[in-house]
This record gives structure tokens, sequence and C-alpha cells, in this order.
């Protein structure tokens, strides 16, 4: 091999030093205790390029969705495996390039009123969910490792970040409204 010519990194190399991970952990709510340390919120409609169907059946490897956010919006693409790390890329668009996807190629839009809510120093995001998921509220926390601590405040209930219908892209195919009581209670979730 010519010593002049460089050796570029493999792609798993390459894969492992700028890979984006979302640490995320989701909760059901205990209580209204949280809405006393409401920071400032924000409306956000959202949708699927991919759907939750395609993802279950393992015809897509990631979701794609569109955000949109007051006058911002985000195409946002996170791995389709369960749990609560995932890979994850945020890119910001056009708000009208977000607008078109969400009436042209969405197979429907998610609403929600998110909540920022900081509890010694950590951010609980509550999404107050609108249309035929009102009445689900849940919180989340960013975390910078899996096993990293965080705040217990007495509203946070039942963890579920495993469970597939309490994520953002199935709420549009099997919306909160279908859920059997057993369902809303999350009694499937590990304690």
């Amino acid at each position: 091999m010519n010593a002049k010519i460089k050796k570029r990194p493999s792609l798993a190399a390459l894969f492992n030093k700028t890979m984006a991970l979302e640490i995320e952990r989701k909760f059901l709510l205990a209580g209204d205790g949280w809405r006393s340390g409401i920071e400032r919120s924000e409306i956000i409609a959202q949708g699927y390029l991919v759907s939750a169907q395609a993802l279950r059946d393992g015809t897509a490897r990631a979701s794609v969705r569109a955000r949109l956010a007051g006058d911002q919006a985000w195409l946002n693409i996170k791995a389709a495996t369960a749990g609560i790390a995932r890979t994850e890329f945020d890119y910001p668009i056009p708000l009208a390039d977000a607008m078109t996807m969400l009436a042209s190629l969405c197979d429907g839009v998610l609403e929600k009123v998110r909540h920022h809510v900081r509890i010694d120093g950590m951010l609980f995001e509550i999404d107050e969910f609108e249309g035929d998921n009102r009445g689900l509220i849940v919180a989340e926390v960013e975390l910078p490792s899996v096993d990293a601590s965080f705040p217990r405040p007495p509203w946070l209930g039942r963890e579920v970040s495993t469970l597939f219908r309490y994520y953002n892209v199935n709420l549009i195919a099997h919306p909160y409204r279908q859920w059997s009581p057993a369902e809303r209670a999350a009694e499937d979730a590990a304690c």
C-alpha cells in the first residue's frame, strides 16, 4: 500500500464517534403537583413520515417525524428500538416545509402542549396531549447515561419507557381514547 494514501476509518468506528444517543425515561403522572412548577409551555404538532405499522412489522428501522413548535420546525429521525436509549438525530427545517409535510405526507398529526418543569436542576418535559389523545399526560426526562440518577417528585407515577403504545409514533394509529382501562393504567409496565 502506498504510504501517501491515508486509510479511511471504518463506518463502524465513525458511527461510534458521531452517534447521537437520546437517553429518555417516560412516566405517567400521579397528580397535578407539577403544574405549579411550569417554567414555560409550548404547543407542538408532529406527524410521522414512517408509520407505526412499518416500525412494528420491521420494514422500517427508524421513525421519521416532522415537528412544529411555535415558529420553529425540525425533522427528527429516531431508531426503532424499544428502551430508554435510542439513536436520534434532529435537523432544523423551514417552517413551510414542515407544514407541507404535516399536511400531505403524514397519516395524521399529533398535537400536545409541552410543559417545562425543573426539579433540582433536572428538566422534566410534561406532554399533555390533545385531540384523540386528550387525557394522556406523560413526563419525560432526558439523562446523561442509562444509569443516571434523577429526582422523583411525588407527582411522578408509573414508568412506561418500554411500552410501545406510549411512543408518540403509535398514538396516531392507536390513540389514547381507544385504550382499555388496563392499557391506560399501564398494568403491563415493569415496576
